[in-house]
């Protein structure tokens, strides 16, 4: 198969570890993909380098989209330069090579993406196959490669002197191999055979030393939010954060910041382009840290997955992705329906329940088993509190940290103690013979396979943070509740979904196609747009950054408030309008950047296939087995917008008719 020079060097640069390149800064990264180019062209016969200058030899069309407009660009500049021009020059634009570079190697499976932006070699395709289970995956590929040139006295070709150039001048052969003086000097040599691949690495080296292009020569001042426009923000004061960012943007720009009374200055990052931004590049310039070290304290732990980045966030995220998988979920179908009829069975018809009551529970009873293997039902709310208090005091700061230590906190602290106990004396070994696995055998597997990186201290947290899915997918199902009544036409086609599925007895998880649950999908995904939980999280500025003209110095605390595009025209025209068509063909308004109800980069919610599903299937068994309506008529949907969005207490349910038996 292939490859050209910049997939090459971005596959050989690949860190499984980390799930990105190894330690090559974004400048760095830029000029050696800047160089890989350069050189493609000059084996192409196109242009023609040298330590002293780059000669066009042949500016017509290569038909590579990424090659062309580079070939184009030195073609129209009248003024002969050398390499390093060219290398710092077209180093800007590297970054869309490198996006492109990885989408199209995820798209003929030679990478595997996971979600948050991190890649790995896949296990699928390889490399030079000429019969099933022959070949290299990329990532042998890479290293047996690499291997022979540096270790062994075979002479190399031009595409290996320039690539060993190349990954030189990035300083990484260190970090890959066990590298001595007497390897050194066989990358020297090897780096200089050939005259063209030398000239390239050394423009690549120069430009990585000196560079000078790193930052715009001038940057825009960040504009502050009057006091005003905060107080008479009508969506802010009613706790509709996406709608009330959205307001902001459209007067301030995509980057402003909020001077409030006796905190630090927020930056507020809002739009479609810095949540291109912060999706793609948040990982090189923000930290987590100091957002969830008040949750981290609270329970007493070092570190956990969410104030992390980096290789150890992936590797969290890799080995718990099985346990958060649909897959997963779907394997244990009859469980969620068995579990959610047992709990439906106990609401009283025709009494207004709050919704939000009504929902947490009704997720917990499927929620604590499927990932616990335990009940809480009984002790739920009382977790659920104490879990609400530490967000309010160690996350957004709402609270003094003495709110956590009062009698009724001390005593719920007790509560999350009892049930975490709970959960590691449920899954011994021998009790966990013939069980299903589930989130609790994820964490304890990490635990015992690496008791360093997550020690026996460090558990309490995640074990609690279980429980907080309740709490989520109750909420978001509560909104999704909200705007399903509101419009008594989407209603009666999502009841007509789920008494098709439901109509000889309880459907399996191939009956869950696209096409059968159609309606019921794009309910929800309007729903996520206009109502989403999490409409913004915070990270700190470890990396001085320019977004959009605006420069983001070191320390700086931001606000990715990636939720307001929701409510812009640019990615959601009519934003107000609940419109389930949003999301067929050919509007497909939710395949942007604009659309982000789980989160961006690194930190987005790593069960959100699991967690669609399971609010899906809600949705279709609540409409299956009851007629439900709203307690009251609402103008705009009740709600509390922190620690996370959620509906208030004001939003109350009615069940008017049992259309099917809630049998076992």
């Amino acid at each position: 198969m292939a490859l050209s020079l910049p997939e090459e060097l971005l596959l050989v640069l690949l860190n499984e570890e980390s799930g990105y390149f190894h330690q090559v800064p974004g400048w760095n990264l830029n000029c050696a993909v800047a160089g890989a180019a350069l050189a493609e062209l000059s084996l192409m016969g196109r242009i023609d380098t040298d330590l002293e200058s780059l000669i066009l030899l042949d500016g017509s069309e290569t038909g590579n989209p990424l090659l062309d407009p580079i070939l184009l660009e030195i073609s129209s500049e009248e003024e002969q330069h050398n390499a390093r021009y060219w290398v710092e020059r077209l180093a800007p634009r590297s970054e869309s090579i490198i996006i492109e570079v990885l989408d199209g190697l995820v798209e003929r499976q030679i990478l595997d993406y996971h979600t948050g932006e991190f890649y790995t070699f896949s296990k699928h395709r390889r490399l030079g196959e000429t019969a099933p289970g022959e070949g290299y995956t990329a990532g042998e590929f890479v290293k047996s490669r690499l291997t022979t040139i540096i270790f062994t006295d075979v002479i190399p070709d031009p595409r290996d002197v320039i690539i060993t150039g190349l990954v030189n001048a990035c300083d990484v052969f260190h970090v890959m191999f066990p590298v001595d003086e007497e390897v050194e000097e066989r990358i020297e040599l090897v780096s200089k055979m050939d005259l063209i691949g030398r000239a390239i690495a050394a423009a690549v080296s120069e430009s990585i030393v000196a560079p000078s292009l790193r930052r715009p020569s001038f940057t825009k001042p960040i504009p502050a939010v009057s006091v005003r426009d905060l107080v008479f923000n009508r969506d802010l004061r009613e706790g509709r954060l996406p709608a009330g960012f959205a307001t902001l943007a459209e007067k301030y720009g995509p980057v402003f910041e909020l001077r409030l009374p006796f905190r630090k200055n927020l930056i507020v990052l809002a739009g479609v382009e810095t949540n291109r931004w912060a999706q793609r590049k948040g990982r090189l310039f923000l930290r987590a840290k100091e957002y969830f070290e008040g949750v981290d304290k609270a329970y007493g732990v070092s570190r956990s997955m969410h104030s992390i980045d980096g290789a150890d966030h992936f590797r969290f995220r890799k080995s718990l992705q099985p346990a958060y998988s649909r897959t997963t979920l779907t394997r244990r179908l009859d469980e969620v329906y068995d579990l959610s009829r047992a709990h439906m069975a106990t609401w009283d018809m025709d009494t207004p329940i709050q919704a939000q009551t009504m929902l947490r529970l009704l997720l917990n009873a499927q929620a604590s088993p499927l990932f616990a293997s335990i009940d809480t039902q009984d002790e739920i709310a009382d977790a659920l509190k104490y879990k609400m208090r530490v967000l309010n005091v160690g996350l957004i700061k709402m609270m003094p940290g003495f709110m956590l230590k009062t009698p009724s906190m001390r005593r719920r602290e007790k509560t999350m103690e009892r049930i975490i106990e709970r959960m590691q004396n449920t899954h011994t070994a021998a009790q966990r013979v013939g069980m299903p696995a589930d989130v609790v055998d994820a964490y304890l597997s990490l635990h015992a396979s690496d008791p360093q990186f997550l020690p026996e201290s460090d558990l309490g947290l995640p074990l609690g943070a279980i429980l907080m899915t309740s709490m989520y997918m109750g909420d978001q199902l509560g909104f999704a509740l909200y705007w399903l009544l509101q419009h008594p036409e989407l209603y009666e086609q999502v009841t007509a979904e789920a008494d098709a599925l439901w109509a000889e007895g309880d459907p399996k998880e191939d009956d869950f196609t696209l096409d059968r649950i159609d309606v019921t999908h794009r309910v929800l995904m309007e729903a996520l747009r206009m109502s989403p939980i999490v409409a913004m999280s915070m990270r700190t500025v470890m990396n001085t950054c320019v977004v959009e003209g605006y420069e983001l110095p070191v320390g700086s605390l931001l606000v990715i408030a990636q939720t307001a595009s929701h409510y812009m025209e640019e990615a959601f025209p009519d934003p107000l309008k609940f419109d389930i068509d949003r999301y067929a063909p050919p509007r497909n308004e939710h395949a942007g950047a604009g659309y982000a109800p789980y989160g961006l980069g690194t930190h987005s919610c790593l069960g959100f296939n699991w967690s669609q599903m399971q609010l899906v299937i809600n949705l279709l068994m609540l409409s299956h087995y009851f007629k439900m309506e709203l307690a009251r008529p609402y103008k705009r949907v009740p709600m509390d917008p922190l620690p996370s969005q959620s509906p208030s207490n004001k939003l109350k349910f009615r069940l008017v008719e049992r259309r099917h038996e809630l049998r076992g």
